[in-house]
């Protein structure tokens, strides 16, 4: 049985959490860079069958199970984290991002939840708009019929269906992709201070 897919609110929290982790870890970027570009999860390749013929009086075959390096999302403290703190701080501060996901939504009604969710989208987009520059892959509108010609940069352009023969490869435009430009974050004047993300409050 295939496990559950996650939830939307949880799709948001993994989606944040990758975020930070392929910020700090230039291997992971890779990995996930090869899988965006379509290559199989190594958990999804089955493990190579090798032959080998010993030269003996009788001819032996083996079976050995080679393991397969299996790509795995790490979060390194190690890799400088200070960036990502200073992100979650300012999704902190101007859409309560923290609170939200951090918050139980067990109790609460979907229209409590969509007040609360609309609150978060518009201090996040605030938070994007301010220290990003954020712009699409491809400008055409999503839906239309597009052309990838040889040589396409299978980095930034996922190719999924039935793939038959080499480039140019012509389907429809499901998702027109993000890309980053120049980021600017605030000048970090202390690094331990950034992980102070919302300070506690006391009512006197």
């Amino acid at each position: 049985m295939s496990p559950q897919p996650p939830s939307f609110f949880s799709r948001i929290a993994l989606a944040i959490g990758s975020f930070f982790a392929i910020l700090g870890d230039a291997r992971l970027a890779q990995g996930v860079a090869r899988l965006r570009a379509g290559e199989a999860l190594a958990a999804d390749v089955p493990p190579r069958e090798v032959r080998i013929e010993v030269p003996v009086e009788t001819i032996v075959e083996t079976r050995i199970e080679v393991p397969v390096e299996r790509v795995v999302e790490k979060i390194v403290e190690s890799h400088s984290p200070s960036a990502a703190l200073q992100l979650l701080g300012l999704l902190q501060r101007q859409a309560r991002f923290v609170d939200f996901v951090q918050e139980g939504l067990a109790g609460y009604s979907d229209a409590d939840i969509g007040v609360a969710a609309r609150v978060v989208h518009e201090g996040c987009r605030k938070v994007l708009a301010e220290h990003f520059s954020i712009t699409p892959i491809r400008s055409e509108a999503e839906g239309s019929r597009v052309t990838l010609p040889a040589g396409f940069d299978a980095s930034a352009v996922r190719v999924s269906g039935h793939l038959v023969g080499q480039p140019p490869f012509t389907g429809t435009l499901v998702h027109r992709g993000w890309q980053a430009g120049p980021v600017r974050l605030p000048q970090l004047t202390d690094a331990q201070a950034a992980r102070i993300l919302a300070q506690a409050e006391v009512e006197l």
